[in-house]
């Protein structure tokens, strides 16, 4: 069965930066062919490509992901029925949230301080972080102002013994996925059968070279010290390193046009797949984790990008760095990563078979670059970002005409 792999690749030079840190505050890293990497962990850069994604896609597009699902369900019941007050909203959305994903929601332990009336003001929450689109929650206050009009909670608790009304609440949490939940997956512990499986993989970034943190040292001054004053306000240190990162991700994009097909409308549109893969493609490229970025200002782009389609399984290079590269003559990593990398590349593909298998396109930026112009087909980012949407959908239309109902003349 042939699918659609979507492998991105990317060399990245940060200056002096603290982008990704454990609990000691020391940038992360990790031992790779035997020497100490720079690190930054899947989860940091896949929380800033969430964050691009508000510039690249429509609200509507995306989900949130919190605990306070029943104060963002509440203020919906009560924008679209404003007979329900604020307390009788929590209360509908609380109720409605426990029948469509079968999880607790009620005030925690150390927010429940009662108020005069011997009743907590704070908003029930879920115990673990809950994802939901934004199709969902509207359709879900719909229901739950549908069960419990004007805020009448028993009414609501009435609506729910009935099985079906149970049911459609959890089918309306289980389908109109966003783009973020349909490619960065979702797990409801209570309700198993709510997964959702990410069409997303992203690999930790890691330097292609040895790495060895630094420590800077600094002091604050007291404005209001006097000449008689000696001394800081404060000091303090804050650990860094600098690198070159290889940063990979890959998209199985037949898994997004399915996560996002569902509960959409027949034929599973392959519109929607193409603006998630454009989304995450340029989302995922420009995207910087946001640790320490007010000391260090490590504002950088990547030297160079390949993306290759594939039609079997995704593929990572990371092993062209497991000898990590030595720095080059004049200083720096870039040039020797570029030509160590071209010269994996095609190797590998033909030891495998895999040469004219799918497309490829780079982008890249400088002379240091040069070597990894024969690996695909040069494209700035906004052509490469249609090209590839492009590719896609080409990749796509089949199946989805395929599985179109047929229409009497």
């Amino acid at each position: 069965m042939t699918r659609t792999i979507l492998d991105i690749h990317i060399l990245q030079s940060v200056p002096p930066s603290n982008l990704n840190r454990d609990d000691t505050g020391t940038p992360k890293s990790a031992i790779y062919g035997g020497v100490r990497r720079a690190r930054v962990s899947s989860q940091a850069w896949k929380r800033a490509t969430r964050k691009a994604f508000s510039e690249l896609l429509d609200d509507s597009e995306l989900g949130v992901r919190t605990k306070k699902v029943a104060e963002v369900l509440a203020r919906r019941i009560t924008a679209l029925d404003p007979s329900t007050s604020t307390a009788s909203g929590e209360e509908l959305a609380a109720e409605t949230m426990r029948m469509a994903t079968g999880s607790k929601i009620e005030v925690p332990k150390r927010k429940a301080k009662d108020n005069e009336d011997g009743e907590s003001d704070a908003a029930p929450e879920s115990a673990y972080l809950m994802f939901l689109s934004g199709r969902q929650i509207n359709a879900l206050a719909e229901l739950a102002i549908e069960g419990g009009k004007g805020g009448d909670l028993k009414a609501l608790k009435e609506f729910f013994k009935a099985r079906e009304n149970k049911a459609r609440a959890r089918q309306l949490v289980n389908t109109e996925h966003s783009v973020d939940i349909a490619l960065f997956g979702r797990m409801v512990a209570d309700s198993t059968d709510l997964n959702v499986d990410a069409a997303a993989q992203v690999a930790h970034a890691m330097s292609v070279h040895t790495v060895e943190d630094e420590s800077d040292y600094f002091t604050a001054v007291d404005d209001k010290n006097t000449d008689a004053e000696m001394g800081a306000g404060m000091i303090g240190s804050v650990d860094f390193n600098s690198s070159t990162l290889y940063r990979y991700a890959a998209v199985d994009v037949d898994r997004l046009q399915e996560n996002l097909g569902t509960g959409l409308r027949e034929g599973r549109p392959v519109e929607p797949t193409r603006r998630a893969v454009a989304a995450f493609l340029e989302g995922f490229i420009t995207s910087l984790p946001t640790g320490k970025i007010n000391t260090f200002g490590n504002h950088t782009l990547p030297a160079a990008v390949i993306v290759k389609l594939r039609s079997r399984r995704p593929i990572s290079f990371v092993a062209a760095f497991e000898k990590p590269v030595p720095m080059g003559a004049e200083g720096g990593y870039l040039q020797q990563s570029c030509e160590q990398l071209a010269k994996y590349v095609p190797t590998l593909e033909k030891a495998f078979g895999l040469t004219g298998n799918g497309q490829s396109w780079v982008l890249r930026v400088g002379t240091e670059t040069e070597a990894l112009s024969a690996l695909g087909t040069e494209l700035a980012l906004p052509e490469l970002v249609t090209a590839v949407g492009d590719a896609v959908v080409a990749g796509l239309e089949p199946e989805s005409a395929a599985a179109a109902p047929e229409t009497e003349a």
